[in-house]
């Protein structure tokens, strides 16, 4: 379901009920006589529709989050606030981008329409820029022959059982990722996504280039995260924003706050 059209759509009903009512059958209508309950409710509701119009296409937009391929940064439950603004902005629906304000940097949490399917929304680490290249070998990262080094920490639990846990850098940004050691490092299915030539895998891993224009995503849960590895690369038109707060979990209150 596209949400930003449903509500430009409602925007622009409302609108146009507020606009007729306040320019024209106001001045109409007897006085003492009650607005029509369409009017009434269209008009009314048109000031509320217009600001989470404008706060959702151009400030911050609200997420849930849906699966443990963030783990641990992000857990299943989590409701996320989204900068929309720190790429660039663009214009709702068509999601074109019209003015420049920065570009995702390695480490950033991005929101991105899937490419496989751009009506769903998806949420990953960005590892890899326009340009670069990614090795992920033997469940290590290198980004143009530069390893992220890996520092392990206490074994993660989530509920009944333990996950092997690390702190990674990726260049100055330290966060913390998810390995199974009994996990294959190889990609088992790959997808036939646009620039697969610029990619090689093998029994220890891959090997990408990542093409101008676009950027190399992965799940902090490291092999429970269908990302990069398996449909390819995340085009700049297909970006959302940038996560950046958690401000509800229903299951835990000390969530909130944690994720900067």
């Amino acid at each position: 379901m596209n949400f930003a059209l449903i509500l430009f759509v409602l925007l622009v009903i409302t609108g146009c009920i507020w606009v007729v009512e306040h320019f024209w059958l106001r001045k109409k209508r007897p006085a003492g006589r009650k607005d029509p309950w369409w009017v009434e409710y269209g008009a009314s509701f048109f000031p509320v529709i217009l600001v989470v119009f404008v706060l959702r296409s151009f400030l911050v937009e609200p997420f849930k989050i849906p699966s443990g391929s963030m783990m641990p940064t992000l857990l299943v439950g989590d409701f996320i606030l989204v900068n929309k603004y720190t790429y660039g902005i663009r214009l709702p629906v068509i999601n074109k981008k019209v003015v420049e304000l920065g570009t995702p940097q390695r480490g950033d949490v991005m929101v991105f329409r899937y490419p496989m399917d751009p009506s769903l929304d998806y949420i990953k680490r960005v590892v890899g820029l326009p340009g670069e290249r990614v090795i992920y070998r033997n469940k290590h990262l290198t980004v143009n022959g530069v390893d992220m080094a890996q520092t392990k920490l206490e074994d993660f639990r989530d509920r009944t059982y333990f996950t092997p846990h690390f702190s990674e850098a990726l260049g100055t940004v330290q966060h913390d990722i998810l390995i199974e050691p009994e996990a294959p490092t190889y990609v088992a299915h790959s997808m036939d996504f646009p620039f697969r030539d610029q990619c090689h895998y093998n029994s220890e891993g891959f090997d990408c280039v990542v093409p101008a224009g676009h950027y190399f995503m992965m799940g902090d849960n490291r092999d429970n995260s269908q990302d990069s590895r398996v449909w390819g690369f995340v085009p700049d038109e297909n970006i959302v924003g940038r996560a950046f707060y958690i401000w509800f979990n229903f299951g835990d209150l000390k969530r909130i706050g944690s994720f900067r």
